[in-house]
């Protein structure tokens, strides 16, 4: 299958020490895209394990494998092989067996009938422990409350997308379980339907604390990205002026109180503190400045924007057609 031309699909599969997974999920894929009746290709991320995953990868065809040196994590993964696939579509999904191939087609479907750029899975009957679907509500909630990003599982891996959705887009963090708000801030068309999560048979979750923790930063870093990237000054800017606000009535407090009343204020900390928050806000402004520059710098160097053309169409005049 792997002959240079481009694809119609490419099916993602990221695997960290997954060695009695891969095999079954494979011939799950394989059957599946053949009953589409369309060109595809199978691409495996072996992420550093340290079991047999290599060597059971390497025992299947038709596929591709990107074998990691070590182990980077499930958004480096997915990168790599966004990067390398060359299908017109693009699933990914997870290599523990949880997201059910069979799934596709109906995701496929969605995408091409609703008019969507990306058809996210939902696993509204979750199969997995109790914390790890705490976790994930708790994320889902805070999500929900700073980037919005119309879904209701941004986690769930099984997902389509069209590949022109990663022409300017670089996964790093753990900013998989969030590729849906980067795309809806780029005006990417979202839509979801629900899909079958089945148990783990095989295996460990590599799911953890730290993974959470990691997530929820990069919740913060995509909710700044989508509201402040190309004007960070109005965010620091505006803290700045709100604290110089305070800062200002702080001190005609003070002198309205030493001059007109004859307070004794070494016994306070008004003064100290009026002057603390000028301080502040001067650090702000400034912070918001440099910012700014950073910001300039950045899209002036990867020549990203903070829009995306869908279309540019030109309509003449009867007259000039020809």
């Amino acid at each position: 299958m792997d002959n240079g031309e481009q694809k119609h699909i490419s099916i993602i599969v990221p695997a960290y020490n997954e060695a009695d997974a891969v095999s079954d999920l494979h011939q799950e894929i394989l059957e599946v895209c053949r009953g589409l009746n369309q060109s595809f290709e199978i691409i495996f991320i072996n992420d550093g394990s340290t079991d047999p995953t290599l060597e059971k990868l390497k025992r299947l065809k038709p596929i591709k494998i990107i074998d990691f040196r070590k182990n980077f994590g499930q958004t480096a993964a997915l990168d790599a092989g966004i990067k390398v696939a060359q299908g017109k579509y693009i699933v990914t999904l997870d290599g523990d067996g949880q997201n059910d191939p069979h799934d596709i087609p109906k995701l496929l479907t969605v995408l091409n009938d609703g008019g969507y750029d990306v058809v996210s899975g939902w696993r509204k009957n979750r199969k997995d422990k109790t914390g790890k679907i705490l976790f994930s509500f708790v994320a889902a909630k805070l999500r929900l409350l700073l980037i919005n990003d119309g879904i209701h599982d941004s986690g769930c891996t099984l997902k389509v997308y069209k590949k022109e959705c990663f022409d300017r887009v670089d996964l790093v963090g753990e900013a998989h379980r969030f590729i849906p708000a980067i795309l809806k801030i780029k005006g990417y068309k979202i839509g979801e339907v629900i899909v079958n999560h089945r148990f783990r048979t095989t295996g460990v979750t590599k799911y953890d604390w730290r993974r959470s923790i990691k997530g929820l930063l990069d919740i913060v870093s995509i909710w700044f990205w989508k509201k402040y990237a190309n004007r960070p000054l109005h965010l620091f800017g505006g803290f700045g002026i709100v604290l110089a606000l305070i800062s200002f009535i702080s001190g005609i407090v003070v002198v309205w109180r030493k001059v007109f009343m004859g307070f004794d204020l070494s016994d306070t900390i008004l003064s100290e503190l009026t002057i603390y928050m000028f301080l502040v806000a001067i650090q702000f402004m400034i912070f918001g400045l440099l910012a700014d520059i950073v910001s300039k710098v950045y899209f002036s160097a990867t020549k990203d924007v903070v829009y995306d053309i869908r279309e540019i169409i030109n309509c003449k005049e009867d007259n000039e057609q020809k």
